[in-house]
């Protein structure tokens, strides 16, 4: 069974910086792409930023230039380096994984071509100013 665990999330105030890891286990595939989501309090689920299993990675706007995606496949590990944090980016980060084996049951997102459909618990960042 698929299975992902976030974590490093946190307080900081404005300007400051936070990473966040996410450790995946048992998955049967070689091929996936990894993303970060993110769920302001209120709000629908949004993408942050994602990773093709060959390094390449893509960011939303918001988020542009000042967070980082990187994936250690030794490690099984997933990170989101932010940096010069904002009060806007305050929500509940998730990790996520397209597989390309989605399953009915399976709670989808879709973004930039992929289609999310494993993911983690969450770890909250609250950005005060």
């Amino acid at each position: 069974q698929e299975q992902l665990v976030e974590s490093g999330g946190g307080s900081v105030q404005a300007g400051g910086s936070l990473r966040l890891s996410c450790i995946r286990s048992g998955f049967r595939f070689k091929w996936f792409r990894m993303a970060w989501f993110r769920q302001p309090p209120g709000k629908q689920r949004e993408a942050v930023a994602a990773i093709e299993s060959d390094g390449r990675s893509t960011y939303s706007d918001s988020v542009k230039g000042r967070f980082t995606i990187s994936q250690d496949n030794s490690r099984n590990s997933l990170y989101l380096q932010m940096d010069n944090v904002k009060p806007e980016d305050t929500a509940m980060y998730y990790c996520a994984a397209d597989t390309g084996q989605p399953e009915m049951q399976d709670f989808i997102l879709q973004w930039r071509g992929g289609t999310y459909h494993i993911w983690g618990q969450g770890t909250q960042v609250t950005v005060s100013s």
